[in-house]
């Protein structure tokens, strides 16, 4: 599986507000989008999987295991957006309806991807809110009886249900305290290693770009102005716009919850 977008430029009104964007993902691998907000990066990852409002404009072309994501009717793209590709959002409260419980939103998810059995369905949305550390009592709850954090989990559960190869997670921590965030981000790591699958990390949080990410893309106005290794760019980033980012971000190794702070720093 790899990711691959090619010159794709987002327009609104004639003007571009993402401009000639190219940058690919592999297998397995954690890509972090870095950079302010308004820089394009949520816009370019609601792209992939066709979310982008109606009012704007794709050009270019977006690869996902051998077919152009952006030439697929919306009935081609519902197949794989929650299958092979799926989305955690900063709003994770907006993806919960209140009067449906836990397992009525797993449920549903599964049985709208072609999962029939009803007794199949409920085994594995259990087993999934077990693998993110939930007990499967909250089957049975309503959103609003559960905290942010596990409702995060639940997020991750649900967009982890099909085994997708590619996970896009938009600044999911935002909404949530440092330690809680971390612990979402521990578990994530988690769930990466036990599937395999790659992320498309957005964040503004260069703390987390440190502990997480393989590889990196910095984007000012649309663009990127800078993207590689890791450690080339947080040790040597050649792009003032880049230098300005780490300087101004917080000490990183600084925020992290006890015992973390020096893992943090590899």
């Amino acid at each position: 599986m790899s990711l691959s977008i090619e010159q794709v430029s987002i327009s609104s009104r004639g003007k571009k507000v993402v401009d000639n964007v190219s940058l690919s993902i592999e297998k397995g691998e954690w890509f972090a989008l870095v950079g302010q907000s308004g820089s394009g990066k949520s816009l370019l990852s609601q792209a992939i999987g066709q979310m982008l409002p109606t009012n704007l404009q794709v050009e270019g072309n977006i690869y996902f295991k051998g077919e152009d994501l952006l030439s697929l009717l919306p009935k081609q793209i519902q197949t794989i957006r929650g299958r092979s590709l799926s989305y955690v959002f900063q709003d994770y409260q907006g993806s919960f309806t209140p009067f449906r419980t836990i397992g009525q939103h797993l449920d549903e998810y599964q049985k709208a991807h072609g999962i029939e059995n009803a007794k199949d369905r409920k085994k594995e949305s259990i087993n999934s809110l077990e693998s993110v550390g939930l007990d499967e009592n909250l089957y049975n709850r309503y959103p609003f009886q559960l905290s942010g954090g596990q409702l995060q989990r639940v997020s991750i559960a649900i967009a982890l249900l099909l085994s997708p190869d590619l996970l896009i997670a938009d600044e999911i921590t935002t909404a949530l305290d440092s330690v809680s965030g971390h612990r979402i981000l521990e578990l994530l790591a988690k769930k990466q290693q036990e599937t395999g699958c790659a992320i498309l990390f957005i964040t503004h949080d260069w703390r987390h770009v440190r502990r997480y990410a393989t590889r990196l893309a910095v984007m000012k106005e649309g663009r990127i102005v800078e993207s590689g290794g890791k450690h080339r760019i947080l040790d040597h980033p050649k792009h003032e716009y880049t230098k300005q980012l780490i300087e101004a971000a917080p000490i990183l190794g600084q925020g992290l919850p006890s015992g973390l702070q020096e893992v943090g720093k590899g």
